[in-house]
């Protein structure tokens, strides 16, 4: 069910030429939807960038400890 709604809002972002504020603490999810992905830590931006570059090379402590909490991350496709 989860896939079907994220494919229905890439699919109405691509017709409509939508934007979304998508908040999550799912990875995975995020690195799927995101064009920038932005960290926060206790409400403060800490980090932003494109998917690829925020789970291939984190640059805040933070980012980094999230992304080792969250080991099945390395299994989500890259973005072209």
């Amino acid at each position: 069910m989860q896939a079907q709604v994220l494919n229905l809002l890439k699919d109405l972002q691509k017709q409509f030429s939508l934007t979304y504020l998508f908040i999550s603490h799912d990875l995975a999810v995020v690195s799927t939807m995101a064009n920038r992905i932005g960290v926060l830590k206790q409400g403060i931006l800490v980090e932003e960038a494109s998917p690829n570059k925020l789970f291939e090379k984190p640059e805040h402590d933070y980012t980094k400890m999230l992304l080792s909490a969250a080991p099945d991350i390395k299994n989500v496709s890259k973005k072209p």
